[in-house]
């Protein structure tokens, strides 16, 4: 949904999180996408993650120590999965877990430290890369999103299904794919699960991320 992206970017610029190894702790909140129903988070070391036909985002802002990271890892389980769908089609793309990293140029992001959510909203210098569990895809296959033309970019890691796996990616490379060029200032960090569209059940967890 387009509220989705919109959110992610607003969302990520809020509030400070600890350094190093992102966990889940202080510093994280939901966003609620639906008036009625919304995902189920349980934070402390792992996140914990509950979805009934529902999406909604857990959220956070890096500080400024993080801002140059270029990559990154973690581990992810997912015990139960939403079918395979199509995680470029509006409307559609229902996914078991997205972890999104969130950038805006150097001099944006110093400009915006202090910015109110509402007047991030809509910012064209924003770009995320989400890394998504879902749908029927390639590994590495990256889908430009359907909600934010030209500024958000799905880069499909692990087709629906169960399981336990370890990941690493390389934000440069990915966001040179995306984007083209270099990713400045890496300022927000956020974790979805969307089952809404195929009204399916989620039980999923993902550790702290590792930011290099």
């Amino acid at each position: 949904m387009r509220i989705l992206m919109s959110s992610v970017i607003a969302a990520a610029l809020a509030l400070p999180a600890a350094a190093g190894t992102i966990g889940y702790g202080s510093g994280w909140a939901e966003q609620r996408l639906q008036l009625f129903r919304s995902n189920s988070y349980s934070f402390g070391t792992n996140l914990g993650i509950a979805s009934d036909g529902a999406v909604s985002l857990a959220w956070t802002r890096l500080p400024q120590a993080e801002w140059d990271a270029s990559a990154a890892s973690w581990n992810w389980t997912v015990e139960q999965s939403v079918p395979a769908t199509n995680l470029g089609q509006k409307g559609g793309d229902d996914r078991n877990i997205s972890v999104y990293f969130v950038f805006l140029p150097a001099a944006e992001a110093e400009r915006l430290q202090s910015a109110s959510i509402r007047s991030l909203l809509g910012n064209d210098q924003v770009r995320i890369l989400q890394y998504a569990w879902g749908g029927n895809h390639g590994r590495g296959e990256i889908l430009g999103s359907p909600y934010a033309p030209g500024q958000g970019v799905t880069v499909a890691l692990r087709q629906a299904g169960t399981g336990s796996h370890a990941e690493s990616v390389d934000l440069a490379q990915d966001y040179a794919a995306a984007f083209g060029g270099t990713p400045e200032a890496l300022i927000g960090l956020a974790v979805s699960a969307d089952s809404d569209d195929t009204s399916s059940m989620i039980r999923a967890a993902l550790s702290p991320v590792t930011l290099q």
